[in-house]
């Protein structure tokens, strides 16, 4: 029987991926690395991840697919935004918050960014052998850089504040029910379909 997924909360970290990194080995697969205050979070590219302390999500999860029933072949490697970004979809809507992907790993609710996600893959020939996933969600942010260009949280949206590891635990939930989907042949088409319906592109030149 394999180890069960454990949520890890530190104070202060650099970033989240690069410590889930440092711990791969020891992690139980789905357990994750969470942080009240990120210094380095990394966004897509060169970006950086803009969040308060104590007052977003800032997360990593890990995949360790030796405990998945079948392999993960390079060539469906989408099958990890997928279920990550599904998952948080479905969080937010038991949240009373309607959302949709935007391409390839972002969270957006109308016009606006609620989520980003940045996923890092340890490849074995060709298939993926572990997944280092890390999320930034806006839950209780309020005041924003100006250079940012269109962020929301969950906050402003529902005026409810949330506590942070409730929240985490509800979201982590979801993370893994989408997850265990790798597991047949049934559940990985499911994901693809779902993320397909709820994925936009934004216009070539945006």
């Amino acid at each position: 029987m394999h180890e069960e997924a454990q949520i890890i909360w530190y104070e202060k970290l650099k970033s989240t991926n690069d410590e889930a990194r440092r711990r791969l080995a020891e992690l139980a697969n789905l357990s994750v690395i969470s942080t009240k205050s990120q210094s380095a979070g990394r966004g897509q590219g060169d970006h950086t991840w803009y969040s308060s302390p104590d007052t977003n999500l800032t997360f990593t999860f890990v995949l360790h697919y030796a405990d998945f029933a079948a392999p993960l072949p390079v060539s469906d490697a989408l099958l990890i935004t997928c279920l990550t970004t599904l998952g948080i979809r479905e969080y937010l809507l038991a949240e009373g918050i309607e959302a949709r992907i935007k391409w390839p790993n972002d969270i957006w609710v109308g016009e606006k960014k609620i989520c980003g996600i940045l996923i890092e893959n340890i490849l074995d020939a060709d298939r993926v052998a572990h997944s280092i996933v890390g999320v930034g969600l806006n839950v209780n942010e309020q005041g924003w850089p100006e250079e940012l260009p269109n962020p929301v949280s969950m906050l402003e949206l529902t005026g409810v504040r949330r506590d942070l590891p409730a929240a985490l635990e509800r979201l982590h939930a979801q993370i893994c029910r989408h997850a265990a989907m790798l597991d047949t042949p049934e559940g990985r088409a499911y994901l693809l379909e779902t993320f397909n319906r709820y994925m936009f592109r934004l216009p070539a030149g945006n």
